[in-house]
């Protein structure tokens, strides 16, 4: 066998400069539609017990839940609320300051420069609305501007709204890993998707456009739909939401 060279073994390109970034801190962002505050069992279990209530699906693809009582919800908060990783956040409407979703950042690897959000469970008041989405956009802006290279998105792959979701934030498809793991003893094929920090100023750009107030009109409907915004900055798309279905 001819032996090898240098040519033949290609190395990624150098990172010139590079430090790991901070680990997201337990700290509130601020938006004009939602705040994000550290999730606390005092502050928030009570409330947000009571408006998942309102659905039951939001435990579907989740990894826990549901809860069979405001005290058993009052005690997974208390066990999670000073988790390093994933780190909790309670995304309160600003409408009425009250909470209504759950997100989380998890997989944290500053020296990897990457970070993913997920556990994100929302209660039906707060589906598909301009909070919901600044949520999203103020945990993947946190992570960009504190330096992280690469920010991630994974979710059951026959959860379609989770897809639809990571696609319209502009989060290119990467693939599913088959078999990735057993949740609550049923198999979960897992759909991957990311952003790179080099599409951050792009994807700042759209999500701005998007969340600003004159993008809706007098009854809240979006004029210029976010997936518009972000559809050409995508690297790949997810080729099973194609068609009319999407």
């Amino acid at each position: 066998m001819d032996q090898m060279t240098r040519e033949d073994r290609p190395v990624g390109p150098p990172v010139p400069g590079w430090a790991p970034p901070p680990r997201p801190p337990r700290r509130a962002m601020q938006g004009h539609y939602v705040r994000l505050e550290p999730l606390d069992a005092h502050d928030h279990a009570g409330t947000l017990h009571h408006a998942f209530g309102a659905d039951p699906g939001v435990w579907d693809y989740m990894p826990y839940g549901p809860f069979a009582s405001a005290a058993a919800y009052h005690r997974w908060v208390k066990d999670h609320e000073r988790s390093d990783d994933p780190v909790f956040f309670a995304a309160c409407d600003l409408a009425d300051g009250a909470p209504a979703g759950v997100l989380s950042y998890l997989r944290i690897a500053p020296g990897d420069g990457t970070i993913e959000l997920g556990h994100i469970c929302l209660a039906p008041r707060l589906q598909r609305s301009r909070a919901a989405t600044e949520a999203m956009v103020l945990m993947i802006g946190w992570a960009f501007e504190a330096g992280y290279r690469r920010f991630e998105w994974k979710c059951d792959a026959l959860n379609r709204p989770s897809r639809r979701a990571a696609v319209r934030l502009g989060l290119s498809f990467e693939g599913v890993f088959r078999q990735a793991t057993v949740v609550k003893g049923r198999n979960r094929d897992t759909a991957w998707f990311a952003a790179i920090d080099a599409e951050w100023p792009a994807l700042r750009d759209a999500y701005r456009a998007w969340l600003e107030p004159g993008n809706f009109d007098a009854e809240g409907r979006q004029i210029m739909a976010l997936s518009e915004l972000t559809r050409d900055i995508l690297v790949r798309a997810d080729p099973d939401l194609a068609g009319p279905a999407f």
